[in-house]
């Protein structure tokens, strides 16, 4: 899990201190799901290349009022586009019910997934599942401002945190909503990249030994802290080049 400290200044912070290294239970499944109920990074390969997958389906699921933001997913596609040797790829919006309640774990996220989830790999196009919940994450530490933006915890799958992002964007005036959710995806995908020593070994050593899976160069999309201030736009397109 991708825990985020906010602080509430001019220039923001957002942290990513840890990453849960704890994968959903999953029950025996069919073989059609199989492959999309991997470990993080596990499918990076796969993700990048086109020799297996050469198309790609994002099915966007997201509670009513909590639709990610057009400009958001926009820049998401094109960072997509711009890193991988896939001939399409394509997003598919779905609005799903509620589940009525304040908070959200990573093992209810893959119950939900269970549920609802509609597409897998198949043929010649991968399938990435992403939740866009109305919920905060169970793990949140209001108190010392510690807070989930997003989690990746299957090789094809990630939920986002849109009630905590739009709350998140609600208290600044120079931060836009879209800004923060795509920066939250592009972690989130780097890690189903198999960013950093997470299913794709490292070329080079600069994994950062106080946050695993996040690297400490500078710039790096995959930094545990990304700072979001006047320069926002600027900050983004040098992470998302790092990437």
């Amino acid at each position: 899990m991708k825990k985020i400290v906010f602080l509430p200044f001019l220039l923001l912070s957002l942290i990513l201190t840890q990453c849960s290294k704890d994968d959903p239970a999953t029950e025996p499944t069919p073989d059609l799901k199989a492959a999309n109920l991997l470990a993080t990074g596990a499918s990076a390969n796969d993700i990048l290349a086109n020799d297996t997958y050469s198309t790609m389906v994002i099915e966007a699921v997201y509670n009513p009022g909590f639709r990610p933001t057009a400009l958001a997913m926009a820049d998401f596609v094109s960072f997509l586009e711009d890193r991988t040797f896939k001939t399409d790829i394509s997003v598919v919006y779905r609005e799903i019910p509620s589940e009525g309640v304040e908070t959200f774990s990573i093992q209810q996220a893959a119950d939900l997934e269970a549920d609802v989830r509609t597409l897998y790999n198949e043929d010649a196009t991968i399938a990435i599942y992403i939740y866009f919940s109305d919920t905060n994450s169970e793990g949140d530490d209001p108190e010392n401002e510690l807070v989930t933006l997003g989690a990746s915890y299957r090789n094809t799958s990630m939920i986002i945190y849109e009630k905590t992002i739009k709350s998140l964007a609600a208290q600044s005036s120079s931060i836009s909503e879209a800004d923060i959710e795509a920066a939250t995806l592009m972690h989130e995908f780097g890690h189903l990249f198999g960013l950093v020593d997470l299913g794709t070994p490292q070329v080079n050593q600069h994994e950062d030994p106080i946050a695993p899976n996040h690297c400490v160069i500078d710039n790096c999309l995959m930094l545990a802290e990304i700072q979001f201030g006047g320069g926002m736009m600027g900050m983004l397109q040098s992470l998302s080049a790092k990437g």
